[in-house]
């Protein structure tokens, strides 16, 4: 993989910091050009950016051959400088060929080694006509163009003097960094699909109606990067994992959220999640989860008819609500009494009343406490007014539907994607769909889903041994 570029001096530096958010041990950079082409330069932005707030005075190596510096992200950097070596033999006495196996190497003058190192990336930097410009050649790593897009969106904003952080991603293609400058810190979505619009159009929205999406600072919607507010590190999830006891009280502030939520208009722009959707979706469990099991297909292919059929005569009575789907702990960060901060709702949906709730309360990630569960329901309808048997019905059914999706969805990312780490979550999710298959109105699921074996520890294997990156 080969990506050119011109670049000037700030886009290098920008270029140099998202490498350095992305390097890992044992990784190395080759740094080839003329002399003062720049490639101390870049060197200098990249082991400052990994340094942060201890980074260090960075001179150039040209006399001492071989810089070495800690890094407070878990490794350590060489930058050395081989202009004014005389032998490839001096490497050894360096230390720079053993370093290479651990460390993230910088390397300068990479034509005086003996022989270069197998998956280095190399950087060619080379005048230009414009003295303010470099020519700039990338070549050996994957994914080099998106890299080169990401740092050409962030060189465009006013975040160019941004250190650039990895922010942990989700199941989907989308990638996430933190830029952490001097007029705070900002993040940045990377979604290559291009398809921004609804988290836009629903970041809109949800702030024209005073709830707590982060602002938009920059946009390019053509290349599918979005540069938001930062809306800090406390997640629901790791408050609740820190403070276990504040569980009540925080449930009872998201189930205040859904109902303020729900007095709103749905927007016109989101789509139905009605009984025939929801039915197709839940065939993910039915195309998945038996074959991976070793049970026949048929009994599961009948999961979706009754699902549409159960959702029209127990959940189809009601005008659907915005839903923001993916609403749980991992998707809502903590600020104390301002709103609950919201990520991740860009797939918001139009959608039954109990939909986001059951989202929230049966969380594949933790267990919930069943008796804040009830008392949440409770909750929702003494402030809604809904019919509590009717909503009791539709609540087990849009819980089942939904875990069973998810106990797809997770076979399918080992099987196919060879992301087996999902399928700790698996015990969990089924507790949560027995739960709700106790519901006497969801008997005949019920029927069908107990001729299928439940993901115990025998099964999580056999379904673990058939991933590809096992």
């Amino acid at each position: 993989m080969t990506v050119h570029l011109i670049a000037d001096e700030t886009l290098t530096a920008v270029l140099a910091r998202m490498l350095a958010a992305l390097a890992g041990p044992g990784q190395t950079i080759l740094l080839d050009g003329p002399v003062g082409a720049g490639k101390t330069h870049l060197a200098r932005a990249f082991i400052r950016a990994r340094q942060g707030d201890l980074a260090e005075d960075v001179p150039s190596p040209t006399f001492t051959l071989v810089q070495t510096y800690d890094d407070p992200l878990g490794t350590e950097i060489w930058h050395a400088d081989l202009y004014r070596l005389t032998d490839p033999s001096e490497l050894d006495e360096l230390g720079l060929d053993e370093a290479m196996d651990s460390a993230i190497s910088l390397i300068e003058w990479p034509d005086r080694m003996e022989a270069l190192p197998e998956h280095a990336l190399t950087i060619l930097i080379q005048p230009h006509d414009d003295p303010d410009l470099r020519h700039i050649t990338l070549t050996g790593w994957p994914d080099l163009p998106r890299l080169v897009q990401r740092a050409q969106f962030i060189a465009a904003s006013d975040r160019a003097e941004a250190r650039v952080l990895p922010l942990a991603g989700d199941a989907s293609a989308r990638r996430y960094f933190r830029l952490i400058g001097p007029q705070g810190n900002a993040v940045l979505m990377d979604d290559p699909s291009g398809d921004n619009a609804r988290f836009v159009a629903m970041t809109r929205w949800l702030r024209g109606h005073d709830f707590g999406a982060p602002e938009l600072l920059a946009e390019d919607p053509q290349n599918g990067f979005l540069l938001v507010q930062d809306l800090g590190d406390d997640l629901v999830a790791r408050v609740l994992a820190r403070n276990p006891e504040a569980a009540p009280a925080i449930y009872t502030r998201i189930t205040d959220f859904l109902v303020a939520l729900h007095r709103h208009p749905v927007p016109d722009f989101v789509q139905p999640l009605d009984g025939p959707t929801m039915a197709e979706q839940v065939g993910m469990f039915a195309e998945w989860y038996p074959g991976a099991v070793g049970a026949p297909p048929q009994d599961a292919a009948q999961v979706a008819p009754l699902i549409a059929e159960l959702h029209a005569r127990l959940a189809a009575d009601l005008p659907p609500v915005l839903a923001l789907r993916d609403f749980h702990a991992e998707n809502l960060i903590w600020r104390g009494e301002a709103p609950l901060g919201l990520i991740d709702y860009q797939d918001a949906v139009a959608a039954h009343p109990a939909y986001d709730l059951v989202s929230a309360l049966q969380d594949a990630r933790r267990d919930a406490d069943p008796a804040i569960e009830a008392a949440c329901i409770a909750r929702y309808l003494a402030e809604t007014g809904l019919d509590p048997d009717r909503f009791h019905a539709a609540y087990a059914l849009l819980g089942a539907q939904r875990n069973l999706r998810i106990i797809g969805i997770f076979t399918r990312l080992c099987l196919r994607d060879g992301k087996p780490r999902y399928l700790d979550f698996m015990p969990r999710v089924w507790r949560y769909i027995q739960r709700n298959l106790d519901h006497p109105d969801l008997a005949p699921l019920a029927q069908v889903i107990g001729t299928l074996p439940a993901p115990d520890a025998t099964i999580i294997e056999r379904i673990r041994s058939q991933c590809p990156n096992r």
